[in-house]
């Protein structure tokens, strides 16, 4: 076998199974913020948390497919190892970068959801209250 393609084979062995276990730590974790926003619903809490996984899934393996392709020819178990080494640290960078991106999100949208809950009133109004005393004479008259 070619050390180009074994280069291939050994990146996407390491990139792929990163790529999922990232996804599902992501997913694991982050349906915690969203069942902690979306309290009482759930499955909207789900659907939203699948929704980002979906993302984080496309996003990062058209990534590792995109970065696949090697320029040159890897001459010797030396230049197979410094290729790995770069493509596989691209990655890994990557990956870090859109997984805080997406713990950003989860915050956002976490402190959305507390920002509209201290703008509603805390006891809904029940009724009109008039004033105690009468109202006051215009001056002059």
């Amino acid at each position: 076998m070619d050390l180009t393609l074994g280069t291939y084979a050994v990146y996407l062995a390491v990139a792929l199974p990163l790529t999922v276990w990232v996804a599902s730590t992501l997913s694991r974790n982050g349906r915690l913020f969203l069942e902690d926003v979306y309290a009482g619903n759930d499955a909207l809490a789900g659907a939203v948390n699948r929704l980002l996984v979906v993302g984080f899934y496309l996003l990062n393996l058209g990534f590792v497919s995109l970065y696949l392709r090697i320029g040159t020819e890897v001459p010797d178990l030396r230049g197979l190892v410094e290729e790995l080494s770069v493509k596989i640290g691209v990655v890994t960078v990557v990956l870090g970068v859109v997984h805080f991106l997406n713990v950003y999100v989860f915050n956002a949208i976490r402190r959305r959801h507390r920002m509209e809950e201290l703008r509603r009133a805390p006891v809904e109004p029940q009724a009109y209250v008039a004033a105690p005393f009468p109202a006051a004479p215009a001056p002059g008259r």
